[in-house]
């Protein structure tokens, strides 16, 4: 067989993909160049907001270009600060920073942790306090934060000031905070670790320990933020603020752009020269930024997420009594669905991406379904046939 992919040896070893190429993508639609069409419930890993081509957004981006790219943070960049203050309107923050990635926004959040620290007197208070099967993202700093042994090892020299404790239990957390301790930085709901929405108690617990101890709360929107929950946001659900948050995947809809938020209080320590980017909210970033919220923000919109969000776990919990052998339970919030697996989750994933439905693994055994938040009713009950053709096809 012909590799469809010429330069796979090109290419460093990190990713394994397996031999399908896209050449055009349509809504939530991916057609590869060998003439097969998929469901894409994959998005990119939750980045494709409104699926592939969306016209508004490839306007803007159109748009943008034919004027100009890139001019570096040197310079006021107007459509950037546009959409910095339609974060900050829509939010607890009332700044914010632009980056590339989710990696990034962490990073810029992280050291706003203990830059704060440093501000109030008490630069020996580095320590961050993580949780087990969180992700936050490939550097350095984020596997450390993250500490997951099979991202850190060979990586990290030491513990690189972070410390770890059980997702959800506040017990332990509280037991882990010290006169070191800088803040907590946590996921709203847990992507890579299987999808794992906080509880309104763990939230509000995290929020009082932070209170009480002058440590600053971090959330990691990443994934689950811009709207993917049914909210703009998903620490929204449990009523209380955080001082820090990151954004990145969903924000740009598939072009690169993350965000760090932050309240006055956390961001004050931030002056000039404290950090920077080089491409960070350039004019492109900003533009299709813009567009997105454009979208998000119509009348109604969020609550559409909750509505497909209700009629496909709805059908899916169809699918678990139907398929008992094959399937276990269904967990997250709004369009950040897990579905726990009895066969092999990779034997899943191979099987629905065979039936023509791309979808992601993640932790418990999981299946990811992280469809674009436009995604038509149609295209949910596809996806759901689907799934019950792969589940009989598993078990038979």
């Amino acid at each position: 067989m012909t590799d469809i992919l010429p330069g796979r040896e090109a290419m460093m070893a990190t990713y394994s993909p397996p031999d399908i190429a896209f050449e055009k993508g349509e809504g939530s639609w991916l057609y590869a160049n060998d003439g097969r069409k998929y469901l894409d419930f994959y998005s990119g890993i939750a980045v494709c907001s409104f699926g592939h081509a969306h016209p508004h957004l490839v306007k803007a981006l159109k748009d943008q270009a034919e004027k100009f790219w890139h001019c570096s943070n040197m310079f006021r960049i107007t459509e950037t600060e546009k959409l910095a203050q339609r974060l900050v309107d829509n939010s607890f923050a009332t700044k914010v920073f632009f980056s590339n990635s989710g990696a990034e926004a962490n990073e810029c959040g992280l050291k706003i942790l203990r830059k704060y620290q440093e501000s109030k007197g008490r630069p020996e208070r580095k320590r961050i306090i993580g949780f087990h099967s969180a992700f936050h993202g490939r550097t350095i700093g984020t596997i450390s934060a993250a500490g997951n042994p099979g991202h850190t090892a060979g990586f990290v020299m030491e513990d690189e000031g972070y410390d770890h404790v059980p997702y959800g239990d506040l017990k332990a957390l509280e037991a882990a905070i010290t006169d070191k301790t800088a803040g907590i930085i946590f996921e709203p709901v847990q992507g890579e670790g299987g999808i794992r929405p906080a509880t309104v108690e763990f939230v509000r617990g995290i929020r009082a320990l932070c209170d009480k101890h002058d440590i600053l709360m971090m959330v990691d929107e990443v994934q689950c933020g811009m709207g993917r929950t049914g909210k703009m946001f998903g620490y929204e659900w449990s009523g209380v603020e955080p001082d820090v948050m990151s954004l990145a995947k969903g924000m740009g809809g598939g072009f690169p752009v993350g965000a760090c938020l932050a309240n006055d209080k956390a961001a004050a320590p931030m002056i000039f020269g404290t950090h920077g980017s080089t491409f960070g909210g350039n004019p492109l970033a900003g533009a299709v930024g813009n567009a997105v919220l454009d979208l998000m923000l119509e009348k109604g919109f969020l609550q559409s997420v909750t509505d497909k969000a209700n009629k496909v776990r709805a059908e899916l919990e169809g699918l678990i009594a139907k398929h008992p052998k094959a399937l276990v339970s269904v967990h997250g919030l709004g369009l950040m669905i897990g579905i726990k697996c009895v066969v092999p989750n990779g034997d899943m994933l191979l099987e629905l991406r065979k039936q023509g439905l791309l979808c992601a693994k993640s932790g418990d055994n999981q299946i990811r379904f992280l469809p674009p938040l436009n995604v038509s009713d149609a295209e949910l009950d596809a996806a759901i046939e689907i799934f019950d053709r792969a589940c009989t096809a598993l078990t038979a």
